[in-house]
């Protein structure tokens, strides 16, 4: 069964910036698909499709690999 996991990332500007980050991730294994929501200026809304969970180290060392960073988690209260 497939997982969803949506997280965001700092400092894209352009479609090169989404390609860069998409071919990145698309590297981990289990990775099925990957959809970003570019925001100029803002965190962008990735959307990261599985096999199964994946390590947080996994996607944060695919998004420093492609020169971003991943925005810190908040906890909802």
């Amino acid at each position: 069964m497939s997982q969803t996991t949506t997280f965001g990332v700092d400092g894209m500007t352009c479609g090169h910036c989404v390609q860069h980050v998409t071919t990145e991730l698309q590297a981990i294994p289990g990775v099925t698909d990957v959809a970003i929501d570019l925001v100029v200026g803002g965190s962008s809304q990735v959307r990261v499709t599985s096999d199964a969970a994946l390590p947080d180290e996994a996607v944060s060392a695919a998004v420093d690999e492609a020169g971003y960073a991943l925005t810190p988690r908040r906890s909802l209260l």
